[in-house]
């Protein structure tokens, strides 16, 4: 299949590369020129604006970290909407649902439908192919791009029939993992605290009932390495949790235990924490407790 795909940071790059092993053939376009370079030397083709991207291709998959990077490229004077060959877009943004519902509307009145396909696993999932993919959508939209989304990773769960309800099921698991994460350093700081070996801890967790993503990728990979590199900025992650705790609210449910953990990474961004890492939320419970856990690998 020949696709544009808008955005190659550090999820849409892996993302990117996967399509071309399999075979796909992609039109790419960032604001970064040296993001495109990797796949440039692969022999995509390059596109020179959103709406250029969108004029030489059908389908365009879009992989942005907020909000309004999205609404951007999407409505600005160069934007995807002002394309003339595009008919399918794939959002793989955590944007939310009224952003969703708006960016249809508003792409049905091109004739473009959107497929709604945000993902879940960080960059080491995006570079592994592991990553949990959720769409929802025009059922015959989704069936054209499966060859495509599939490749990213494993699990590939089709939340409904209408844009938006995979940003549900994104949020939902996003709020899960920002409650883990925030209740794991809290939690290993203690016991590091308390004179145990976090490789100890670590391993007695993984084997019980308290593990979690954290506990299985984030502190191995990039809190016992000291490394705080897993790749994804907190400010991003922040908001993710904002977005799923005004779904819930939207909803009328109690979200009292995310409240509690937005009020960890809420500290940590008030600290200057913004652009860190999001494991580095970490170094923040260790400040406020007076102890640093030792490097363990």
């Amino acid at each position: 299949m020949e696709a544009g795909f808008l955005g190659v940071g550090n999820m849409g790059l892996p993302m990117a590369g996967k399509l071309l092993d399999g075979g796909h053939q992609l039109t790419v376009f960032d604001i970064r020129e040296a993001a495109m370079q990797p796949l440039l030397a692969r022999q995509a083709r390059r596109a020179t604006s959103p709406k250029d991207l969108a004029d030489q291709c059908e389908i365009v998959l879009v992989s942005l970290p907020t909000l309004a990077a999205f609404r951007a490229v999407a409505f600005g004077p160069d934007g995807l909407i002002h394309g003339k060959a595009m008919k399918l877009l794939v959002s793989t943004c955590t944007v939310g649902v009224p952003f969703v519902k708006e960016i249809e509307q508003a792409m049905a009145e091109k004739g473009v439908t959107v497929v709604d396909c945000p993902i879940s696993g960080g960059p080491p999932g995006a570079r592994a192919g592991t990553l949990s993919v959720m769409v929802s959508g025009d059922p015959a939209a989704v069936e054209r791009v499966k060859p495509m989304i599939a490749l990213w990773g494993r699990t590939l769960t089709v939340a409904g029939d209408k844009p938006g309800a995979a940003q549900v099921l994104k949020l939902t698991n996003n709020i899960l993992s920002a409650v883990s994460l925030a209740a794991t350093a809290e939690a290993f700081v203690m016991g590091a605290k308390a004179g145990l070996d976090p490789e100890v801890m670590l391993s007695a967790v993984n084997a019980g009932s308290g593990r979690n993503s954290a506990t299985e990728s984030k502190f191995p990979l990039s809190v016992l390495t000291r490394s705080f590199d897993y790749g994804a900025e907190m400010h991003i992650l922040m908001k993710d949790i904002d977005l799923a705790i005004a779904q819930g609210e939207d909803l009328g449910v109690p979200m009292w235990v995310c409240q509690a953990a937005r009020l960890v990474f809420k500290h940590a961004m008030g600290k200057g924490a913004a652009k860190e890492d999001l494991t580095a939320i970490v170094k923040y419970v260790e400040r406020d407790a007076g102890f640093e856990m030792p490097k363990t690998r």
